[in-house]
């Protein structure tokens, strides 16, 4: 069972080549980890399940696409998985621009590797898709990555010129007195408001370094505990089955974890919401899969698809795209649920196209204690 961003489950219809793929896909991983850690320092202190984040989806992707037939021209077709892989690696590593180019370069040569191990042998074309998808997934990620560090630039801008304000006052109206007073004990007294206003200002600067370092954003506030993600789906499913009306499908195994259950609830909530309103009336699918230590939370529908120059920007807070049905607006739902699965240290992605229908994905560790403060019940 595949974990393509589409919520393909089977493998009918991909060619051999793409099957082939698909059974080499933990090799592949492994020397891809492996290579990751060696070659790249920042890569030591992160955990797997941060590390491989959207890449088990995006490799299947490129699987689905080297079967001629497949409505996907390359691995990153019609999905913001590999956006929202460059997303994570802004807010959860320490990892630069040129060390995202380099893990994708191994991940080319992990492949190539495994092909060779396993006698896997790409005709020219084939690998063209590989190399494309791969071209393509460094430009997705590069972008988001610098996005997110220039928003976090502009953040800076504000404080400094926000709250260094108040110190710098203080210092500059001391320096005043001192210069005017005769008094040596006022004087000193003035330079004593100096010293706290420098020091309130040198707290703020650390405090700015450390963001600079390492991105903080702000978070939901998340109350963890252990459930079955099933049963969640399920009871979410229930809530639009009225009726007998069986509209949502739900496809998962028992899987326990450390999530917010009353946040992923509303977002599941938003999503089923949004499936209904622009889908085609058609069956609504929740699929939950795991792989390497990551829960990968699905909500499929078919019907008209997201144009691919509104598909980033529906993740933004009020953003209301088109004309006509989607004139009525995407409101704070989908932002919502990208602050939902930013908090849970993940993201979420978006696949949406006319053949495969619209997926969105929600993609998180399964155990979020590390990543999501340490609220917990």
């Amino acid at each position: 069972m595949t974990l393509a961003t589409d919520q393909k489950d089977d493998e009918a219809g991909l060619s051999a080549t793409s099957k082939a793929m698909l059974a080499m896909r933990q090799q592949v991983f492994d020397l891809w980890e492996a290579g990751v850690r060696d070659h790249i320092d920042e890569a030591q202190a992160v955990s797997g399940p941060i590390l491989v984040n959207t890449l088990p989806a995006f490799y299947d992707n490129i699987a689905e696409a080297l079967t001629p037939s497949y409505p996907r021209r390359h691995g990153a077709d019609n999905t913001t998985s590999m956006s929202a892989h460059g997303g994570e690696r802004a807010r959860m590593t320490t990892f630069r621009a040129d060390q995202i180019i380099l893990e994708y370069q191994l991940f080319r040569d992990a492949i190539a590797t495994a092909a060779s191990r396993n006698g896997l042998r790409f005709a020219a074309e084939e690998w063209r898709v590989v190399e494309v998808s791969i071209d393509v997934a460094v430009r997705d990620a590069i972008r988001e990555f610098a996005l997110i560090h220039e928003r976090m630039r502009e953040r800076l801008a504000a404080t400094l010129s926000h709250d260094m304000r108040n110190p710098l006052s203080l210092i500059l109206a001391a320096t005043q007195l001192i210069a005017r007073s005769p008094d040596l004990d006022a004087a000193r007294r003035m330079a004593g408001k100096i010293e706290v206003g420098a020091k309130r200002m040198q707290l703020m600067l650390a405090q700015l370094v450390d963001v600079l370092t390492f991105e903080r954003a702000a978070r939901l506030p998340l109350v963890l505990s252990v459930f079955d993600i099933r049963d969640l789906l399920i009871s979410a499913a229930q809530q639009f089955n009225i009726g007998g009306d069986e509209r949502v499908e739900v496809s998962s195994i028992s899987m326990v974890g450390h999530w917010c259950r009353s946040s992923l609830y509303r977002a599941l909530e938003n999503l089923i919401t949004n499936a209904v309103k622009y889908g085609d009336g058609g069956v609504i699918r929740l699929k939950a899969t795991n792989d390497r230590g990551r829960l990968m939370l699905s909500v499929h529908n078919t019907g008209h698809p997201i144009a691919e120059d509104q598909r980033e920007r529906i993740f933004e807070y009020l953003r209301r795209e088109g004309e006509g049905q989607m004139a009525e607006g995407w409101g704070i739902g989908l932002p919502y649920v990208r602050s939902v699965a930013e908090g849970h240290g993940g993201s979420v992605a978006v696949d949406s196209s006319a053949a495969a229908g619209t997926t969105f994905i929600v993609d998180i560790p399964l155990d979020c204690r590390p990543y999501a403060g340490e609220r917990s019940g």
